[in-house]
């Protein structure tokens, strides 16, 4: 006997899920009663979990939202939609909203699809969390500049630089780190969630080094203002508030210790006399930072007078050709729009059959033949392996 999956679904969720769905296809209680010929009435009730659904019912609903029925089903956590977590972050005009809103909307439906990865896979990345850093009644420079050495201390990353910071954020504290399209002017999405976890997303067409000073602004974010979820774009804030601009401050001295710094910045000095403009752009690339960024750094230590980065920029520096010139290389990263343990997540699922390739494809954001076409190679891959083998403790003797 056929068995029906609505008989055994949490109907609280699954209200939740369809009431979350209904205000984003910007429908009322009443619209959606049209759709299956009922009552407003019938929409709360169902809605509020105290109403079961009738299949019929639920097609049409899921079809008049613009969602996929599976949306509804699947063993799905419910959690704050980041519309409401954002709406309360800052004010949007209509045109902010056109530009911003598909962003926010992708990266919730990533954040989710990793966390239903992490359930399937019975595997959720180690979150290495601090405790929330408290900064009340302490001076922005001094509260910024403490956490970023507690911070180093905690993950043993010593003075020198960081190389693939994502790596560091995403396997060695937990936070879960996209890499997304979004229009020039904004940098970073920072959201938190007790299932989620800590989660930023980048902006992809950004160079790296922005991006790296990108993520450390939103890591800030999460070391001490963990609750609250940011859109970072320029023109913001009339007056930065005080989160802000301790989040501003906070990638300098995480990307750029004090000690290291001077360091380095000494021993250039001593074996040339002198502190050259290649000297700048050689140390900018050690930590991975922009030649601004860094000349306001050498500034602010006063080991640059004043003004320094003005000078450069009137005299018409052309950065990007000078790296060039000097052969400076571009620094390592890794732009995948996805995390690593997400892939592999959606990878060892498909492998084991506990995803369709289509919910693969989803998965990846690409296309079916492109899901089929990745598929194929991992079979061939594994094909090569004796099945017994192929999930082989290696750890055992």
């Amino acid at each position: 006997m056929a068995t029906n999956i609505l008989d055994n679904i949490d109907l609280r969720k699954l209200g939740e899920l369809l009431q979350q769905a209904r205000k984003k296809s910007g429908m009322t209680q009443a619209d959606a009663a049209k759709v299956i010929d009922a009552a407003r009435t019938t929409i709360v009730a169902i809605e509020k979990g105290e109403r079961r659904l009738k299949p019929n019912e639920l097609i049409k609903l899921a079809r008049a939202y613009g969602r996929a029925i599976s949306d509804f089903v699947r063993s799905t956590p419910v959690t704050e939609p980041f519309e409401v977590q954002f709406r309360a972050a800052y004010q949007r005009n209509k045109q902010e909203e056109e530009q911003i809103g598909p962003v926010i909307q992708r990266f919730e439906e990533l954040c989710h699809n990793y966390l239903e990865l992490e359930k399937i896979m019975d595997a959720p990345i180690a979150r290495n969390y601090p405790q929330e850093y408290s900064v009340n009644n302490m001076p922005i420079e001094a509260a910024a500049e403490s956490i970023a050495i507690a911070e180093r201390q905690r993950l043993g990353l010593g003075d020198g630089p960081i190389p693939m910071l994502r790596d560091i954020l995403e396997q060695s504290v937990g936070i879960k780190v996209f890499y997304l399209n979004m229009p020039a002017k904004y940098s970073e999405i920072y959201s938190y969630d007790e299932q989620l976890g800590g989660c930023i997303a980048i902006n992809l067409s950004h160079y790296e080094e922005r991006r790296r000073w990108s993520m450390a602004h939103g890591y800030l974010h999460f070391l001490a203002h963990r609750r609250k979820p940011v859109v970072d774009f320029e023109g913001q804030y009339k007056k930065n508030p005080e989160s802000e601009r301790l989040a501003e401050a906070f990638p300098k001295y995480f990307l750029m210790p004090t000690s290291g710094l001077l360091s380095r910045f000494n021993d250039m000095y001593r074996t040339h006399g002198k502190f050259t403009p290649t000297n700048l752009f050689t140390l900018a690339h050690y930590y991975g930072v922009s030649i601004e960024a860094l000349v306001y750094r050498l500034e602010d230590m006063e080991l640059l007078p004043s003004g320094t980065w003005d000078r450069l920029r009137d005299r018409g520096l052309k950065v990007r050709k000078v790296q060039q010139e000097l052969g400076l290389e571009e620094i390592e990263h890794r732009a995948d729009i996805l995390p690593i343990h997400y892939q592999h997540l959606a990878i060892e699922a498909l492998e084991q059959g506990l995803i369709t390739e289509g919910r693969f494809a989803d998965f990846l954001g690409v296309d079916r033949l492109e899901a089929r076409r990745i598929a194929e190679a991992l079979r061939e891959h594994s094909s090569g392996m004796l099945e017994e083998s192929a999930y082989l403790d290696l750890r055992q003797a």
